[in-house]
């Protein structure tokens, strides 16, 4: 027996009058849970990200959420200790969306399936770690593998118990330092490309890569967690295309650096027709500027 939907996808709803009123909640708060139902509420909207908060949908069955706290590290107490065990004490999640003010948009019912740390800023700029959920659409199928999503030496491993404490002042220095960034950063590039190479369509995850569209270092700090500054690509593709030996087009096309001989890419398997086909509109001007230095080496 499936469950029914107390909120209509889709249909905008009064926040205090038609949801808190109704269920309880604070209403000023990002994750609500109810004291008289088995809800909790979560709002997702651009405001957030004064305070480091930046949600979405990586792929259509996957949206990430920032955890709650406007400064110091995030812990796992109230709201986030709820999300982190929705499933265990029997309560269901429910994901809005802002839409203007004072309304949001209901946009469907999700479960947890996984959790990472990231690095991000507090309200006043100050450095602190924050924890992101991974959610899938409730119903929906996720072909995911906790142990294949990371990357030794470059990211955070995952963490089976979720029961964990966030890094000390020394550990939290190096995890940005990597190309790849961390855990939840490699995560969020697994669900945006689909679990495979962007290029080739190769999906074992344990040998992918999530690699930079503009370089690390050359990337100011949002950039360099930007799900739309990352490719998911085969070691073949990730070292060429680290090196600016290939990029691609707006249309996703390959192109191939003059530096290279045609047969010696053929003799790594790359013959110049290789193309990605979902790249999105956000994609393109980091690609643009991969281009720009690929056509200066070339």
């Amino acid at each position: 027996m499936i469950d029914r939907l107390p909120f209509i996808p889709g249909q905008v709803y009064n926040r205090r009058s038609e949801i808190h009123a109704i269920y309880g909640g604070n209403w000023q708060s990002g994750i609500c849970p109810s004291a008289s139902y088995p809800y909790i509420f979560i709002f997702s909207g651009k405001s957030g990200k004064q305070h480091g908060y930046e949600d979405g949908w990586d792929n259509p069955n996957v949206f990430t959420y920032t955890g709650e706290g406007q400064s110091g590290d995030m812990s796992f107490t109230k709201g986030n200790l709820a999300l982190r065990d929705h499933l265990k004490n029997g309560k269901r999640v429910f994901l809005f969306e802002s839409y203007s003010k004072g309304y949001v948009k209901f946009k469907c019912e999700v479960e947890f399936f996984d959790v990472d740390y990231f690095e991000t800023h507090d309200t006043s700029g100050e450095t602190r770690v924050g924890i992101k959920f991974f959610f899938q659409r409730k119903g929906a199928k996720v072909p995911y593998q906790a142990t294949l999503m990371t990357q030794p030496n470059k990211v955070l491993e995952p963490f089976a118990d979720y029961d964990f404490k966030p890094p000390n002042k020394t550990e939290r220095k190096g995890l940005v330092t990597s190309r790849v960034g961390q855990g939840a950063y490699r995560k969020r590039i697994i669900h945006r490309w689909e679990y495979k190479c962007a290029v080739t369509g190769f999906d074992k995850l344990d040998v992918l890569i999530a690699s930079h569209i503009v370089p690390w270092k050359d990337s100011n700090d949002n950039e360099k967690l930007d799900v739309n500054n990352g490719l998911l690509l085969s070691p073949t593709y990730d070292a060429l295309f680290d090196r600016h030996f290939i990029s691609f087009e707006d249309s996703g096309k390959i192109i191939l650096s003059d530096i290279i001989e045609l047969q010696a890419f053929e003799k790594i398997g790359v013959i110049g027709r290789e193309k990605i086909n979902n790249l999105s509109q956000y994609n393109l001007a980091f690609l643009d500027r991969h281009r720009n230095r690929f056509y200066e080496g070339n």
